[in-house]
């Protein structure tokens, strides 16, 4: 996207993200069946497949009774008064808050601030998000290693999470360095402990109560995505004058600190 936005201009970008997204569609309504609907699939695997817990007919049509608004509304007040769920989503809008900032003020702040290339910060800000592709897939691995070794869900949900969110805060050295090597590796490790810490939704399984998933699922991610409105003002109020973005990284350091010290204070059932 740096490349496109340095030849062509910054337009161009969307017209090119967005065709490829409309071609992924199509592709993906070739590739991707129900369980058993796929057509390469027997009905030993379907029993095999089954009795491992997994759901096979989830899109079959069922009569469902439509739930009252009166009685919707009092299962939000439900979930948003456990001491649980509300660490657990303080702890999305904490983690959302670094994704915020990678995806829009990052490129921003190698340019303004560090005086890079539309076409350099493009191609540099891309190391940070291989690191956090990483970290994502290791997270899941360690907290899978942690649930074998101990037995307990709590140990290996929570240890990622916190481990990976206090590894985040050290984007704030980026304020105390020059080189640009020193920069781009403190905030690859930022994105790579954002990545193991990234559990969410692990977390949300296991803890939503399952007649109301989809309604825990939905205030999960509103609470996130209302860290893309907060820190986005928040990120324009502390700009200095010169225009120069100097105070992010002390903000999602903040974020950082409070992602890891709020869900292993979100106790409860979990």
């Amino acid at each position: 996207m740096g490349w496109l936005t340095h030849e062509v201009g910054w337009s161009h970008v969307f017209f090119f993200m967005g065709g490829l997204g409309i071609v992924i569609s199509f592709v993906w309504l070739k590739v991707i069946h129900e369980p058993n609907q796929h057509p390469g699939v027997n009905q030993k695997e379907l029993d095999y497949i089954a009795a491992g817990g997994a759901l096979i007919n989830m899109d079959q049509k069922k009569n469902a009774q439509k739930v009252p608004f009166s009685e919707k509304w009092g299962q939000i007040k439900q979930l948003i008064g456990s001491r649980m769920m509300v660490g657990i989503y303080i702890g999305q809008y904490c983690i959302n808050a670094l994704t915020y900032f990678f995806i829009t003020w990052f490129p921003v702040y190698l340019v303004q601030a560090r005086g890079m290339s539309i076409l350099k910060a493009g191609f540099v800000a891309s190391v940070p998000a291989i690191c956090g592709f990483v970290g994502g897939v290791l997270g899941g691995i360690i907290s899978d290693w942690l649930m074998r070794r101990t037995g307990s869900l709590n140990i290996a949900r929570k240890t990622p999470i916190v481990l990976g969110m206090l590894l985040s805060m050290v984007m704030v050295f980026c304020n105390y360095v020059n080189a640009e090597w020193m920069i781009i590796g403190f905030m690859a490790m930022a994105f790579f402990g954002k990545g193991i810490g990234a559990l969410g939704w692990a977390v949300m399984a296991d803890t939503a109560p399952k007649e109301i998933s989809g309604l825990s699922g939905g205030l999960f991610n509103m609470f996130g995505n209302i860290s893309g409105i907060v820190h986005a003002y928040c990120h324009r109020l502390h700009r200095r004058d010169d225009g120069l973005v100097q105070r992010g990284a002390d903000l999602c350091r903040g974020a950082c600190a409070g992602g890891g010290t709020e869900l292993p204070g979100a106790g409860g059932g979990y």
